[in-house]
């Protein structure tokens, strides 16, 4: 189960603010620090049925890691996305080419998946290429994940910029990464975002 809340960003000037700010690197596991280059590429049938089945399918380059990524029963409030995960490691680079959607069998979200497709081939629909800045966070006895994203969709229609701000859950209360995300929106002045980087590349579709 994936629970994270999601701001646009208004600049990278605020975006790196945000990132050294004093009060939130004081909070933070200062080892868990990275920066990561992600390359995503989305798939799904030409006729989007595992979107309107509100499933994505996924394969993303996190640094030198490889992972398909399947998505589904997503749903979202005031910011807050909530949605099923799953992730499986990837070694056949030709997977960003063309996914084999059993990857996922054997899983309760990926068995509905298939069984959603019937045999038909997945195709490549949009890309994503940002750089991650991403560190863990204690916070009201809880643990998140704070990350800033850089970059672009990429698809037929065009290009999009990717200017956001997570914070994901790891343990503890949603009402956690909730309250750090309104400290931070207000000092901040940022807008919740309604949106997932998958629903902005299919709105350019």
């Amino acid at each position: 189960m994936e629970i994270e809340m999601k701001y646009g960003l208004p600049s990278k000037e605020v975006a790196d603010s945000i990132w050294e700010d004093e009060y939130l690197t004081s909070m933070a596991d200062a080892t868990s620090a990275e920066n990561l280059v992600m390359k995503a590429i989305y798939f799904d049938t030409a006729d989007l049925k595992l979107s309107k089945n509100n499933i994505s399918v996924r394969v993303r380059a996190e640094g030198d890691r490889n992972f398909a990524t399947l998505k589904a029963n997503g749903h979202h409030e005031d910011g807050m996305f909530t949605r099923d995960e799953l992730n499986v490691p990837v070694t056949d680079e030709s997977s960003f080419m063309a996914l084999d959607p059993k990857i996922f069998a054997g899983s309760e979200v990926g068995d509905k998946m298939l069984e959603i497709l019937n045999g038909e081939m997945l195709v490549n629909l949009l890309e994503m290429h940002f750089v991650r800045r991403r560190k863990r966070i204690a916070y009201s006895s809880s643990i998140m994940e704070l990350a800033i994203d850089i970059g672009e969709i990429i698809t037929d229609n065009g290009t999009r910029p990717i200017q956001e701000m997570e914070i994901e859950l790891f343990a503890g209360s949603e009402d956690a990464i909730r309250a750090l995300g309104e400290e931070i929106a207000k000092k901040y002045d940022l807008k919740v975002k309604t949106t997932s980087k998958f629903k902005d590349g299919l709105e350019m579709l």
